[in-house]
């Protein structure tokens, strides 16, 4: 089998092609404010076509598609998710979504500690959730959260016990969740969700044929965008 993963939850763009035997190809774009303005809908097509062309293969041969769906930048989510959903209707083939944030937890499975993955919301909030590693992966503490990241400060302080954070939530809001007793930053290296993670789980997933049909997948959206927030206000 030929796995497609896509993953646009931050401002990076990120695709993998992988098999049962490993990854195939991999290509990660942007990431860095000081890049510039993220540019998902110019880099995503063409970073696709790149690995078709590295592993000399094409789109026919995809078995299964699989897409990070957020929470994150509500722009680079419809990007990643419509492109993964579209392909995956012309090419007939079934679709594995993945929410972003088990991606960036899964890295940090040999932890000890509690993994907590935080997503830069903007608006000065984050995305974030709490998982345990347990054997073979990790194992969810909490559910899908949005909040400050006082609320997430709160909340680690309350449970008071080791703590490794991870995202570029966590890094932009490092000098104050890094006050915390025993929270440790997992650094730049666990900036974005793993395209590594994305192909491993997706895989095992299409193993034991936990798949669904394009239609059922839809973006992790945990509150409403700015657009929206802005028409409101007018509304009123």
């Amino acid at each position: 089998m030929l796995l497609l993963g896509i993953e646009t939850s931050t401002r990076r763009v990120g695709v993998v092609f992988a098999s049962e035997d490993g990854l195939l190809a991999r290509v990660e774009l942007g990431g860095h404010a000081a890049a510039g303005p993220p540019r998902h809908a110019e880099q995503l097509t063409p970073a696709i076509e790149y690995c078709c062309k590295e592993i000399g293969t094409t789109l026919e041969h995809v078995s299964v598609i699989a897409v990070g769906i957020g929470p994150g930048m509500f722009t680079g989510l419809r990007v990643g998710v419509t492109t993964a959903k579209t392909l995956a209707q012309a090419l007939r083939i079934p679709m594995i979504p993945v929410p972003s944030l088990d991606l960036l937890a899964y890295p940090l499975r040999h932890s000890h500690a509690l993994i907590v993955p935080a997503i830069d919301a903007r608006r000065n909030e984050v995305y974030y959730a709490l998982y345990r590693a347990v054997p073979g992966g990790v194992q969810h503490a909490s559910g899908y959260e949005v909040g400050s990241p006082e609320d997430l400060v709160a909340e680690l302080e309350a449970r008071g016990e080791e703590a490794v954070l991870c995202g570029d939530g966590a890094l932009r809001f490092a000098p104050l969740l890094g006050q915390v007793e025993h929270v440790e930053m997992a650094g730049p290296a666990h900036a974005a969700p793993s395209m590594s993670a994305l192909a491993e789980l997706a895989i095992a997933r299409y193993q034991r044929e936990e798949f669904c049909t394009p239609d059922e997948v839809l973006p992790m959206y945990l509150r409403k965008s700015d657009a929206e927030l802005g028409w409101n206000r007018k509304d009123r």
